[in-house]
C-alpha cells in the first residue's frame, strides 16, 4: 500500500481533477480526511499543503502533493518525483519602498517565515519577519511595512493597492516522496507510474483531438491548415481516394481552424476531448 497525501484547501479540487484525468477517481467526504480512491494499491489522506512536506519527510505518508514553496519553507528532506503560484514580495503603491534594501529594520508579515528570512539574509537585509495568520495583503502599511505573499495572478495584491517589487520564489505543485519510500522497489515503481500518468494529464490540458476525412487531392491543402503536436496521423480509408487525418490541437485554436478545414475540403470533422498525452 502506498500512502498518498492529497492537499486539502485551495489545491484540493484541482488535484482531484488532475488525478481524474490521469485515470484515478478520488471521492472526498466532508466528514472524513480519508478520501476513497479506485486503486487498491493507494490509500489517500487529506493534509494541508503547508504541512504535507513534513509528514512525507517523517514517513507518515509515502508521498504527497504540495507546493515547492512549502517544501522549501519546511526545509524538508524529500524526493521531488515530478514538477506538475508564485510567492511575491509586495508593498503599497504609495510606500517609499522601492527595493528590498529599503526594508532594513522594517516589519514584514508572511506565512513563509523561513523562506523570507533566507531571502533577506541572501540580500544582506535585516528585518523583523512576523508570521501572518491570514489576510496578509491587508496588513500594510498599518500592521506591517511589507508582506511576502503566495499569489498566482497578483489580482488580490492589486485590489489592495500593493506593488510587487521582487519575486522571492517561483513555485509550482510537486509530487514529493519520502526517501525510504523512494528506495523501496515497489513503491518507487508505483510512484513512477503515477508520475507518467499525471504528466500525461498535464500535457493534455487545453488540448483536443481532431479527426476528419479528406480526398487525397485535397490532402495538401488540409495539412497546410493544420498545426500539430507532431505530424498528423494519416490513414487509408476503404475508398482509396480518401484518407483519415487525426491530430492534436490547442483547444483555443479549433474554432478558427475548423471553418478553414471545411474550406480546404475536409469532411466528417470530429472534435474530441483528451485526458492524457503520454510523450
Amino acid at each position: 500500500m502506498l500512502k498518498l497525501g492529497i492537499p486539502k484547501g485551495s489545491l484540493e479540487a484541482a488535484t482531484i481533477d488532475l488525478f481524474r484525468r490521469a485515470g484515478f477517481n478520488i471521492a472526498t467526504s466532508s466528514r472524513s480526511y480519508y478520501p476513497a480512491i479506485d486503486d487498491p494499491d493507494l490509500e489517500c489522506m487529506l493534509i494541508r499543503a503547508q504541512e504535507m512536506a513534513r509528514y512525507v519527510e517523517d514517513g507518515v505518508l509515502d508521498a504527497g502533493l504540495t507546493g515547492r514553496d512549502w517544501v522549501e519553507e519546511n526545509e524538508a528532506n524529500v524526493v521531488t518525483v515530478v514538477d506538475l503560484v508564485y510567492a511575491q514580495q509586495s508593498f503599497p503603491e504609495s510606500s517609499p519602498f522601492k527595493t528590498v534594501q529599503d526594508l532594513e529594520g522594517k516589519i514584514i508579515a508572511t506565512e513563509l517565515v523561513c523562506t523570507t528570512e533566507r531571502y533577506l539574509a541572501n540580500k544582506g537585509v535585516k528585518a523583523r519577519v512576523e508570521f501572518s495568520w491570514g489576510a496578509t495583503e491587508v496588513k500594510p502599511p498599518d500592521l506591517a511595512d511589507a508582506i511576502v505573499e503566495v499569489t498566482e495572478t497578483g489580482s488580490s495584491l492589486r485590489a489592495n493597492n500593493l506593488r510587487i517589487i521582487d519575486t522571492v520564489l517561483e513555485s509550482n505543485t510537486q509530487l514529493i516522496a519520502n526517501i525510504d519510500a523512494w528506495v523501496d522497489t515497489w513503491k518507487r515503481r508505483k510512484l513512477e507510474d503515477i508520475k507518467l500518468l499525471l504528466e500525461g494529464a498535464m500535457n493534455a490540458l487545453g488540448k483536443v483531438g481532431l479527426m476528419l476525412n479528406v480526398q487525397r487531392h485535397d490532402l495538401a491543402r488540409v495539412l497546410n491548415v493544420l498545426p500539430s503536436l507532431k505530424n498528423p496521423t494519416i490513414s487509408q480509408l476503404s475508398d482509396e481516394s480518401w484518407v483519415a487525418v487525426n491530430t492534436i490541437l490547442e483547444e483555443s485554436t479549433v474554432r478558427t481552424i475548423i471553418p478553414r478545414l471545411k474550406e480546404a475540403g475536409a469532411q466528417g470533422i470530429v472534435e474530441y476531448p483528451l485526458n492524457k498525452i503520454v510523450m
